[in-house]
């Protein structure tokens, strides 16, 4: 069983990342935002598969899934702008 902590450890170890926040309490299922300038002109899909890449054999297996939204920085930024932060 992981901690969300760890998760999002081994994710900043893997990809730079300027916000992240992984969330879960039951140890195999977690959701999660990234925030990435390495997702800049990259479709959502790919977006996602470079966060599962840093987590390697994990996911599937003791991560069972890993919810995500992911932004690069502008995107982050218009989307706090929004929401008045």
């Amino acid at each position: 069983m992981f901690r969300a902590e760890e998760i999002q450890s081994l994710i900043t170890q893997g990809l730079p990342c300027e916000f992240i926040q992984i969330e879960g309490d039951d140890g195999v299922h977690f959701s999660g935002i990234v925030v990435s300038a390495a997702f800049a002109g990259k479709p959502r899909v790919r977006q996602h598969q470079a966060v599962y890449a840093t987590l390697g054999a994990l996911m599937g297996n003791e991560i069972h899934a890993l919810q995500l939204t992911t932004y690069t920085p502008e995107q982050w930024a218009a989307f706090r702008k929004e929401l008045g932060e």
